[in-house]
This record gives structure tokens, sequence and C-alpha cells, in this order.
């Protein structure tokens, strides 16, 4: 039997498998073929091939891959539990993320049950089990296996259609689709990280869950450098910054909606100003609707059906209200309020809107996760023709925010889901998903395809940024939709004077602009470049006697539209420096007798690099032009630091 692995052609035994081809291939090293694709679909290592078949190999390295690694690690640690704890009921442990978890009824632990839980795993591991597939006759085959598990026999009942499957490693068996790696030899390396809470489905009124959260690799150096870098996101962490640099708070009076103080408004008024320089450039029209409309508006949108449970409503009058959860329906209206012709499109409408969602007070989590935030929200209304162009558009109109902070990010194709769960027409799908995909192969940028994953109104790009701990974020997004304009009932008069509908795009590249703010904190580690700072240059006095001077400098700095502090407290020279530090204030002065006398100002960064002596207008001059080119580095910044 011939077939084509990895791109080489092989030739198998008559009954090969990808095992086989694995091993004709040499790739035996745990971080290597961790997964395997026969013909474009995951399966299993013993899946029997036949001639022809294109078998492509998955490394850890590559996100299939870290999925099956890490879902075969997560069936270890509920093997391991149930050791332990046999009365255990596990429920489901799917990979996230970073790593995986499981969740089990009937469990409590703590802390202080890691180590010998991971000892328990070294255990399971040490047995080297191969992860065996069974194929259930029927639903009633697989209760009947797991009639002691609730939590199984109801996702059992809940299955419609397709084979049920479970896999089997030494005594432990566990309901599941797959596919797992061939052996359990490749894990090389596991951590518990945390346990918590969880309602099973995620409903607060069902019962109440064990979750243990935990990681695995295929070698202990890469485990290392996970919790090096776990231990970096602590130091980074945007609630501990936020308070140090007092730039927002929480409050139990309003939960998961933040306060943003003084210095907070400073980043958050120039990450506005900056988004509309931008808005404006690229022919933008900006528009605000009411953050309250009446029940009969999110009927007509659909989310009053879709989306109640989520939104906070008001009785005014005998007349019901909702607090908008989204900005689109506001800004259908807004369409409709006047006639438009096929010469104004493409037409661009943006909305910086103040929306409130309710989330579970347990999934609340500083900025990232809130009930009350703005979405930086607009809305391209185009004649179909259109929308490669567009979306070319949006691609550059992304990538000029982004490379503004040092964000990498990668894109992300979503197409239709399931037809029967879709709304538009074949030709209508067709023609969205080829502009989408023509515009990203005319960017030239690498991008993913998650084949049926876009919503039901339309297909998607979704653009995940890359902070630099390397951890991922999803912010923006550019979707296509063809439900509202269709509930709305828009349309635009045609060159022919026919009225059609036009296509719609929704985008948003800062997403929850407060999640953005939180993400920006944790990837400068609170040091933010000097455009963006809320504490630029603060002004340290020797003594009083040069305070005079110190207040005439800082005047000129003000002048420029930067902000100065001064710092004339009689404490040390030591603690004044260390208070600024603190704060990541970008350049300290130092003012005594010599610089009030040469009219000179002694330079020093918050990195602790001093420049010493240097003159006054000089560096005004050159801070400025760091401001107005937003620049990602200080110019006095060594040799080493720029490399």
């Amino acid at each position: 039997m011939k077939i084509k692995a990895n791109g080489t052609l092989l030739e198998l035994s008559e009954k090969g498998t990808p095992q086989e081809a694995a091993g004709a291939l040499h790739l035996t090293e745990p971080q290597q073929a961790v997964a395997v694709t026969v013909n474009g679909v995951l399966r299993d290592f013993n899946t029997s091939l036949s001639d022809g078949d294109e078998v492509v190999f998955l490394n850890f390295d590559d996100p299939k891959g870290k999925e099956v690694f890490w879902h075969t690690s997560a069936h270890v640690l509920a093997q391991a539990i149930l050791r332990l704890w046999p009365a255990a009921l596990p429920t489901i442990g799917p990979p996230i993320e970073n790593g995986f978890y499981y969740d089990f009824g009937n469990l409590t632990l703590s802390d202080q049950d890691f180590e010998k839980i991971e000892q328990e795993m070294a255990k399971v591991l040490s047995e080297n089990y191969k992860p065996e597939r069974i194929e259930f006759k029927n639903k009633q085959e697989a209760l009947q296996t797991f009639s002691q598990n609730p939590f199984k026999r109801e996702l059992i009942e809940g299955f419609e259609g397709g084979g049920i499957s479970a896999y089997k490693q030494g005594e432990f068996l566990d309901l599941c689709r797959g596919p797992h790696m061939a052996n359990l030899n490749k894990i090389k390396a596991f951590k518990i990280l945390k346990t918590s809470g969880a309602y099973w489905k995620g409903d607060s009124n069902r019962e109440m869950l064990t979750r243990i959260y935990a990681i695995s690799f295929p070698d202990k150096k890469k485990l290392k450098e996970y919790l090096e870098l776990l231990e970096e996101a602590k130091k980074r962490d945007h609630k501990a910054l936020g308070t140090a640099l007092d730039l927002y708070s929480f409050k139990e009076e309003a939960p998961g909606m933040p306060f943003i103080h003084p210095r907070g408004l400073i980043i958050w008024n120039r990450l506005l100003d900056f988004l509309r320089e931008h808005l404006k450039a690229a022919n933008y029209i900006e528009i605000k609707t009411p953050a309250m409309m009446s029940k009969e508006l999110w009927e007509r949108s659909g989310h009053w059906y879709h989306y109640k449970e989520n939104m906070y409503l008001s009785l005014i009058e005998d007349r019901e209200y909702a607090i908008k959860p989204m900005n689109c329906p506001g800004c259908m209206l807004f369409f409709r309020s006047a006639t438009h012709s096929y010469r104004e499109l493409p037409l661009r409408i943006a909305e910086i809107g103040h929306v409130h969602r309710f989330e579970a007070s347990g999934a609340l989590n500083g900025l990232f996760r809130v009930r009350s935030f703005h979405q930086d929200d607009a809305h391209l209304f185009m004649r179909p023709d259109q929308i490669q162009s567009e979306i070319q558009h949006l691609l550059q109109f992304a990538d000029q925010i982004y490379s503004t902070f040092g964000l990498p990010y990668r894109l992300e194709l979503s197409t239709r889901p399931e037809k029967s769960k879709t709304i538009g027409s074949d030709e209508e799908w067709d023609h969205a998903t080829r502009g989408l995909k023509g515009a990203l192969d005319n960017w030239g940028h690498s991008y993913r395809i998650n084949e049926g994953d876009g919503a039901f109104y339309g297909p998607k790009i979704d653009i995940h940024i890359r902070d630099a701990l390397g951890r991922h974020w999803q912010c923006g997004t550019v979707q296509l939709d063809m439900s509202l304009p269709e509930k709305f009932e828009l349309s635009y008069v045609d060159h022919d004077g026919a009225h059609k509908r036009p296509i719609m795009l929704h985008r948003a590249i800062f997403g929850s602009i407060e999640r953005f703010f939180g993400i920006l904190v944790e990837h400068f580690a609170g040091k933010f470049p000097f455009w963006l700072s809320p504490y630029q240059v603060k002004i340290l006095t020797i003594a009083d006697r040069h305070v005079s001077f110190a207040r005439e400098i800082a005047s000129e700095i003000q002048k420029r539209g930067i902000i100065c502090d001064i710092d004339d407290s009689n404490e040390s020279m030591g603690k004044k420096v260390r208070n600024a530090q603190l704060l990541k204030v970008n350049y300290m002065l130092t003012i005594g007798d010599k610089e009030v006398e040469n009219k000179t100002v002694a330079l020093r960064t918050r990195d602790n690099i001093v420049h010493g002596e240097v003159d006054f207008l000089k560096f005004l001059s050159i801070v400025v032009k760091e401001r107005d080119e937003k620049s990602l580095l200080s110019p006095f910044c060594t040799t080493e630091e720029k490399s």
C-alpha cells in the first residue's frame, strides 16, 4: 500500500497505520508526531489506512497537536484521581489554551493534595499504556457502561446521531470522541496548577464540581520555561499594577464595573484619540446611540430571544427596556434614518459604545472580564463587489493599530457552520467566504482556516494579538452579517434605481477597550511607551533652593503637552528616585546647584540608567519627537537594550 506522509511517498504493509508511517519517518522524539490527520481529519495512530491516503503528523508546536497532547494528559489526570479518590465522578476534561482541566463530582481537595496527585500521575505514565478506542454498538450499551456516573449518562442521553466512543488505558475507561496519542510515554513533564469550583455545564442552578487545572509537556525544559512565564505573569498582573500605579479600581458597590482614575484616564483618552485619528484618516463617520432602548428593538434584532439572560432590563411607564449589550441594533436604526445611494458605499460608521452584559460574579476578572465596558465597534455597509477591498482595508487598519503597540498577531478565517444552523443562501455564503479569503490571500500574511466555526449569520476573520509573554488574545474581529440588514430591512438605491440589500461587516480592533487596556498594562508591565505613559517626567529637587528652577522647567515641559510632576519633598534623593521608579516614570530629572547654574538637568531613566547632565532644551526636543512618533523604545536607552 502506498501513501503520502508529511509529503513523502511511503510503501506500508497491507494493514498499514499512521503509527507504522511515523516509524518509517523516524518521528520518535517526544515532541514529534503527537497527533495525526488522515486526509485532513484528526485520527488515532492505529487507524487503518488505504492506498493513496495522505497523512500529516502534527508536532507539539502545532495547536491541534497540543490539543491532542493535553486531552490525552487529562485522561492521565482523571485516572490518577480515581486511584486516589475512587468515589469521585469524572465529568469532562478538555484541552484549553494553556493545558487542560478536568471537572469531578463528589470530590473535595486542596493545594496540599497536588503533590500526591502528581506522584500518582507519574505512576500512570510509568505504566506506558496505549490508549485504546472502544466503539459502543448503541446508546444503551454506553449508558450501561457508565451506569454509575450520572454526569456521563446525561452526556450520552444528549448525543444525537453518530457513534459513541470511549478510550481505555489500563483500568481507566472514559467517554470520549478522541483522538488520543499513540501512547503515554511522550508526556515527560506535568504540573497541577490550581483547583477551583465550577458548575456542571456552566449552570449556577446545577451541581458544583471540583475543577483541576494542569499542564503537560514533552520535555522538562518546556515545563520550566512555562512556570517561569507564570511567575513573570504574576509580576505583570494588571489588577496589582492598576492599584500600584493608581490607574483604576474595582468596588463592591459596582461589581464588574471598573472605576478609571485620573492617571488611568490619561491612557484611556490617548487610546481613544489615537483610534479617532485613524478613523478620521480612513473616512469613518462616528455616531453615538442610546444606552437603553425598548424591548421591541431587541426582539427585532433577536437578542431578546437569545441573549435576554445576559441583559439588564427595566420597566418604565409600563414599557420594557434593556440596556444595550451590543451597539449593532442602534447603528441599524441610524442607517435607516436616511435614504442611501450606491455612491455613498462603502459607508463606514464607527461607535465607541458603552455596553453592559451580565456575567456571573465568579467569571469576573479585573479588566479582562467585566459587566460594563466600551467597544470600538464599526459597521461597514457596501455592495457585494466591494467586500474584498473593504476587508483588505480593515486588515491594513488593524495592522497600523497593533504595530504601534508592538503587538504581533495571527489571523483566523472561520467558515460556514452546519447549513441547517445558518441563514442565507449557498450563493451568498460562497460569495462572502470568497471575498474574505481573497482579501486574506492578497494581504499576504499566513492565516488559519477554522472550518464550520463562523457565526450563523456569516463568515468571519478573528485577529489574535500576541503579548510580550507570548500569550494570545482575541481582540479584533471582522464579521460579515447577512442577518441584521435583513431583519431591519436595510437598503440602498443602486445605479439602476432598484432598492438593494447592503452587505454589512461588523468590525472591532480593540474589542473591549477595558480589556485592551488591561492587556497593555501586562504587555508593557506598567512601563508604557512615552506617548501613552501617565507618568512621563518627574523632576526631583535636591534642596528647597532648587524648587524655583524646577518649576520653571516644568512649565516649559507642560507647554509641550507633556505630563510633568515635581517631587520637592524632604525625602532623601534615593527615596525620591525609588518612588518615581515604582510609578514607572519614564524620565527623572534631578535638579541641584550645578543644574541651576548651567540651566541643565541630570537625566535618569526608569530602568535606572544614569545619563548625567544633559542640555534641557535638547532633552525636550528629543522627548517631544519620541511622543509624536509614538516610539516604543526610548531614544535614551542603551545599545544593548535596543538589540
